[in-house]
């Protein structure tokens, strides 16, 4: 769990659950990362305990989000324990995301460093609107929308992106992604194919 845990997050929809087993995470390269992911129809068993497992994962990781792809499942799914730009935590859940981003005007670009728990220990900035709002399903079937700004923002985005079979190195510049991958490389030995469930 999270180091700060005194004040609860927000979870409009309902916490995270619980029990789950940490699960080595898929690296980027792997068939599945690069390809729109099967959406959701049934919310069943078998879909809470993937939540549950992945939103294990995600803090053995010391991430705020997760997609189910990135446990090497082809699901249009992904959980998120993530700040805003206040440094309030909202958690949710989100089957078959819609994203939603500012346009015109009401759109400002946040170029901070962004990284992947598929390819550790490499960031890089990434141009992303600062703000965003997901509409989608919980593990109920009943509708969810989560929105805000800052690092949550981001987090919408990337998983969203996730589920579309979007990685956000595909976002960025032949250079910066150079360097993103160099990185990478220098941290390669700290991050095993079974991290973090090792």
């Amino acid at each position: 769990m999270p180091d700060d845990e005194t004040t609860a997050p927000l979870a409009p929809h309902g916490p995270l659950p619980e029990g789950g087993t940490v699960r080595a995470i898929t690296r980027w390269g792997t068939p599945v990362m690069h390809r729109p992911q099967e959406l959701v129809t049934s919310y069943d068993d078998a879909l809470a305990a993937l939540a549950a497992d992945m939103v294990a994962t995600m803090y053995a990781a010391d991430g705020v989000g997760l997609a189910a792809c990135q446990v090497g499942e082809d699901v249009a799914m992904f959980v998120f324990d993530c700040p805003d730009d206040e440094g309030r935590r909202t958690v949710g859940v989100v089957c078959n995301p819609v994203l939603t981003l500012p346009e015109g005007n009401d759109r400002h670009l946040d170029d901070d460093d962004e990284g992947c728990l598929s390819f550790p220990g490499s960031f890089e900035p990434c141009a992303r609107p600062d703000w965003a709002r997901v509409d989608g399903f919980g593990l109920d079937g009943e509708p969810v929308t989560f929105e805000g700004d800052g690092l949550l923002a981001r987090c919408l985005q990337h998983e969203t992106d996730h589920t579309l079979g979007t990685v956000f190195g595909d976002r960025l510049s032949t250079k910066s992604r150079k360097k993103l991958g160099k990185k990478h490389d220098a941290e390669a030995e700290n991050y095993p194919l079974t991290w973090p469930a090792s």
